[in-house]
């Protein structure tokens, strides 16, 4: 009976960590990012604060758990995008991804701002601790992307810099990320890749963070402005949202 009762009491565990999760998520939404604090999501649980502390060590590490939440929420509807049928070619499947993103961000601003406004230093805590809940759930987010592009250049190269163009520093910089990720993409390419991925995840995060209002009522066509031209750089045909 021991392994029966074991399993329920760690059931019973991830139902209320999902739970604290979800009451920290709602004063977010409704009451911003300083409400969410241990002893508020305490009090909204119907817990004392040092109870909830049996369930997460500290603020970051509530913290931490929201956002991998978040970021698993966000990397999903950008896979779903991804893999629709109706999307048959590399490049539709590409701008499908990228619209994903923006609409999920367009449509939960507190938690993709939350994301951005992380106080956890994702580069360094993944560096020391990269299996992490928060840390894997941002690399699968960062991946959804770069996979993309990673067998776009299998399949077709597209144009890149040659490494000595890159300036000595970006140039390591580039290789210490591309070992990271365990991947094969030349440096060269990824430091397109990212270039394409700076100027789109940039224009969004201005546009939910609300830079743009002082011109723009309506980013959405800058938006498809920016993947017709990501489409030219990675020699891709563009095609407008249906």
């Amino acid at each position: 009976m021991a392994a029966p009762t074991a399993r329920r009491r760690e059931k019973l565990r991830q139902a209320t960590l999902a739970e604290i999760r979800e009451a920290a998520r709602e004063l977010l939404t409704t009451q911003g990012p300083a409400a969410v604090t241990i002893n508020a999501v305490a009090r909204r649980m119907g817990m004392s604060g040092p109870a909830l502390y049996h369930y997460f060590a500290s603020h970051d590490d509530l913290v931490a758990g929201v956002t991998a939440d978040f970021l698993r929420e966000l990397t999903t509807a950008m896979e779903t995008a991804r893999d629709d049928p109706a999307n048959g070619t590399a490049a539709e499947r590409l701008l499908a991804t990228c619209r994903a993103m923006r609409h999920w961000a367009t449509a939960h601003p507190a938690e993709f701002g939350w994301i951005f406004a992380s106080p956890i230093p994702a580069a360094a805590s993944a560096r020391l601790r990269p299996d992490t809940p928060r840390n894997q759930a941002a690399r699968d987010f960062e991946l959804v992307f770069l996979q993309q592009i990673e067998e776009l250049w299998t399949r077709q190269r597209f144009p890149v810099p040659t490494p000595e163009d890159l300036a000595p520093s970006v140039r390591e910089q580039l290789r210490l990320y591309a070992t990271s990720l365990g991947r094969d993409l030349p440096i060269e390419a990824l430091h397109v890749a990212l270039s394409c991925w700076i100027r789109l995840y940039g224009l969004l995060c201005m546009e939910v963070l609300n830079q743009l209002d002082f011109v723009y009522s309506d980013p959405a066509p800058i938006y498809e402005e920016t993947l017709r031209d990501l489409a030219a750089i990675l020699g891709l045909d563009y095609s407008p949202p249906a």
